[in-house]
């Protein structure tokens, strides 16, 4: 329709956002499937209709999750810099989801990243999200597509955080907490969120109550088509097989295999 039909200027701009919205599924979509040279593609695609249609916060969107999956694929440093992008791009006017959302992810990307120094600065952007969420947003039109960012997600990027900075006892309580009160009907997150649960357990010397956790993640993974769940049970693994003389430990290991 784009391409090849007539229309205002306002009906264009309306069809660029669309285009831009459906590339941010259709890219997620893929990237969860592990396709990731299409995903990019489509989000470079859907990068392009939003800042043509001069949306940036769909802009700031596109490429923050663009960032993301660099920053989990082993471009951390590309991933970094594309996060800071995002943020810089989407202007401190960015409505209060949005601005917490590019924040997590800048966090996510210094975390990444490695390093004290990122570490330091992954805390400082967590905090700045959790600032920016609870900002006034009275008057202030959030995007229908952010309707997931809330407070919880929010402690849930803080708990990974603190998970792969090896800081267990500031992780667990956290995804403890907010686990325990988690939609169980949103299966491929619980077992995402669950995977961060086990390592810090792991981490934190409590080997069974990581192979309970782990033992969940495997169960709730077992069924569901998402390369990223795969891996991140594969991470799990991994991390038990430490203590695998431990019978609980060895008991998860040998059903996985």
């Amino acid at each position: 329709m784009f391409r090849e039909q007539s229309y205002t200027e306002t009906t264009g701009r309306q069809l660029l956002i669309q285009i831009g919205e459906l590339a941010q599924i259709a890219g997620w979509i893929a990237s969860d499937a592990g396709q990731q040279s299409e995903a990019e593609r489509i989000y470079r695609l859907g990068l392009s209709a939003a800042t043509q249609a001069e949306d940036r916060t769909l802009a700031g969107n596109l490429a923050g999750s663009l960032a993301y999956q660099l920053s989990n694929t082993g471009r951390e440093l590309e991933g970094l810099d594309l996060s800071l992008a995002a943020l810089d791009g989407a202007g401190p006017d960015a409505p209060p989801k949005a601005r917490a959302l590019y924040l997590d992810r800048v966090a996510w990307a210094h975390t990444k990243a490695g390093g004290a120094e990122n570490a330091q600065h992954a805390m400082r952007a967590l905090g700045e999200a959790s600032e920016a969420l609870s900002a006034d947003s009275e008057g202030t039109e959030e995007p229908d597509y952010l309707y997931w960012v809330d407070a919880g997600e929010l402690q849930v990027m803080e708990a990974r955080v603190f998970t792969e900075l090896r800081r267990p006892l500031r992780a667990v309580p956290i995804l403890r907490d907010v686990l325990g009160r988690y939609d169980a009907t949103h299966t491929r997150e619980l077992a995402l969120y669950l995977s961060w649960l086990a390592v810090a357990y792991a981490d934190a010397n409590e080997p069974e109550e990581s192979a309970a956790v782990a033992e969940r993640v495997l169960t709730l993974s077992a069924n569901i088509a998402s390369e990223r769940t795969a891996e991140r049970a594969g991470v799990v693994l991994a991390r038990l097989a430490e203590y695998a003389e431990v019978p609980e430990v060895r008991a998860v290991l040998d059903s996985a295999a």
